[in-house]
Parts: structure tokens; sequence; C-alpha cells
């Protein structure tokens, strides 16, 4: 896939937002609601690590939850909408000395923040350089800043993807810089309905993370769009509305932190099973006993698991497949697979396929 690199031209929504986010709030006590705090809690292994984070940094941080998935060491990862750095920082040291971090932003004043540190977090890591950099752009416009095609391991945002007006723009982009087999990884504010146009254009719902929330079929349909088919829902949490003004505006909508991931490979739209089995080798840092592909594959360490097709290549054609022993290939088909999530309200449609 390719895409022109005539940049994309900011629309009244980026005013708004790089307002909102540039002037409007000093710090994540600024906050209206609960959209823009974590909603989940961060693994400990990442939360042991924010103590070599800037302080001026944590102060400003706006994402609502935890997307940095496991086993980066070495890859190029991408950050969207990575405001004053905290994300980037954090993957600058699951990454490593060999490994790259860009970070882009639309908000200069954040990008400010952020790029004054970077000598600062190298020295604390070790590095004889700085592993991240940062670029000024619209997310919609990868190309606008030099990002070419099949060049990315893993692209990650939290809680800036419904910022964006143009999601479907976003998601082309982001499927057209990633390597084959790589990774969307990303928390962000679903909603369980369509947002009137009225409140979708309201600056402040808009900078707390709620006016352009995604509707999750409405995501659904935009990962069919750009070819992925089976996009998987890691981890959900309520989204309380905490200022009285904007739940009498727009309480009527149920709100949602979800942590979706989502591989750049040809999956089909269903579970299909051709007995194939997967077993984890325990060998991903920080992850001895088990790894969780999403809300319902929990891989126990030395547990054979038999998987569906898709699942068999989420591990097999990914960065994963060097800790999993796997077995099968698809010269049998066996009809649909069986399997569904733990509870039949806990995935969203936006998951994608059943499995």
């Amino acid at each position: 896939m390719t895409t022109t690199n005539t940049m994309t031209t900011p629309t009244r929504t980026h005013a708004d937002v790089r307002e909102y986010y540039g002037d409007v709030l000093q710090s994540s006590a600024d906050l209206k609601t609960g959209a823009c705090c974590p909603a989940e809690a961060m693994p400990f292994a990442l939360r042991r690590m924010l103590g070599d984070i800037h302080p001026e940094i944590l102060a400003r941080f706006y994402g609502c939850g935890s997307p940095l998935p496991p086993a980066l060491e070495g890859r190029t990862v991408l950050d969207l909408g990575c405001g004053t750095g905290r994300d980037a920082y954090l993957l600058s040291r699951l990454v490593g000395p060999t490994g790259r971090v860009i970070g882009v932003d639309m908000t200069p004043e954040q990008l400010t923040v952020a790029r004054r540190h970077r000598d600062w977090h190298a020295e604390r890591y070790g590095f004889a350089a700085s592993n991240v950099e940062f670029h000024e752009g619209l997310i919609e416009d990868l190309g606008a800043i030099g990002i070419t095609d099949a060049s990315i391991d893993v692209v990650v945002s939290n809680c800036v993807l419904n910022l964006a007006p143009d999601k479907a723009r976003v998601f082309a982009e982001v499927f057209r810089v990633l390597k084959p087999g790589g990774e969307l990884y990303f928390a962000d504010v679903f909603a369980d309905r369509r947002i009137p146009d009225a409140l979708r254009r309201d600056p402040v719902l808009l900078g707390e993370c709620l006016g352009g929330a995604l509707y999750t079929e409405d995501f659904r349909r935009l990962m069919q769009q750009v070819g992925c088919a089976d996009a998987r829902t890691v981890s959900r949490a309520p989204i309380p509305l905490l200022d009285p003004a904007i739940e009498a505006a727009i309480g009527f909508v149920n709100f949602e932190s979800i942590t979706v991931r989502a591989f750049k490979l040809a999956l089909e739209d269903r579970c299909e099973d051709f007995g194939q089995i997967a077993t984890y080798r325990g060998t991903i840092p920080d992850a001895p006993h088990a790894f969780v592909l999403d809300d319902h594959h929990t891989f126990e360490t030395g547990r054979p698991l038999r998987v569906c097709g898709n699942t068999f290549d989420m591990l097999a054609a990914t960065r994963f497949g060097a800790h999993f022993e796997l077995h099968g290939d698809k010269a049998r088909h066996f009809g649909l697979f069986d399997c569904a999530p733990a509870s039949p309200t806990s995935v969203p449609k936006a998951a994608g396929a059943c499995c």
C-alpha cells in the first residue's frame, strides 16, 4: 500500500486539539474526566521504570492505558501523538540501544518538553546516545515527516487516535509504514454509539478525548478497509465522567478505554480450525510464566494450546515466533474454530473475528 506525501491540511479540529494540549492543559491535574488517565494498572515491569522518567514529563502525561507491548528489543517503534514523551522514553528503554523510537506530535509546546530531556534519559539508561527522535507533524500524514513504507516494526498510540479528524487516513498510514508482520498496539477511548456532530466539535469534549471517541462498529469497518480482518482486544475498562457539565452534555454515551492489537497479516475474518497448536517457551522478558495475546488467549509456559489459524499466524509470522513452539499448517481444514471470549460482553465487535 502506498500513499502520497502531500501534507494533510490542518483542520479546525487540529487547531482546537493543539490549543487544548498546548495552552489549556498544563498538567494532568487540569483534566476534567477520567478519559485521559490510565484506566488499568500499569504492569509492574513498566511501573518500576517510571522512576527513570523525568518528572516534568510525568506531570504532563495524558494517556488512557499502557499500550506498550512486549518483545521490543532492537525494534523500530513509532509513537503516534507522543506528547511530552513519557511512552517514548519507556519505549527507549524497552527497545534498547540497538532499537529506535520515533515520536510524532502536532503540539510544539509538548515536543519542546520531550526534546529537552533526550540526553538526560540516554545518560540515565547508560546509552552512548539517545535512540529517540521527535517530529512535529500530523499522524494522518506520516510521509510528510519522512516515514517510508514498511519501515516500522511496531506502532503504538496512547489515547490519541480519537483526536484525529480523519481516522481512516490515520489507519491507512499506520498499515502503510508497518513491516509485514508488524503490529499496531494502542489504547484509546471507544463509544457504544456515534457521537452527534455538535458534540464532536465541542473543544472541551474533544480535548477530553470524548468528542472524537471511536464507535466500536466504525472501528471494525475502518480495520476492514485497511485489510485487517481480525483486530484483538487486549483489555478494557469503563471511563468515568467526573465533571457535572460534561456528564450533562454527553452522559448518554457509554465510554470505555480499550487496548487493541492488530497485525499487518493476511488474516481471515473468522476463526478457522486447522488443528494447529502453540506452546509458549517462557522466553519473553518479564513474562516467564505466561504470555497474554489478548483478553481470551493466555499462553502458560510449556502448556500446549489449540489455536485457530489467525492466532497461529499472529504468533508464527510476527516477532513472537521465536518465543513459541508451533505445530501444524493449513493443509487440512476442520471448519470454524470453537472459541469465544470468556464472557459474551467482554469484547466489543470492534475486536474483529470471534476468536
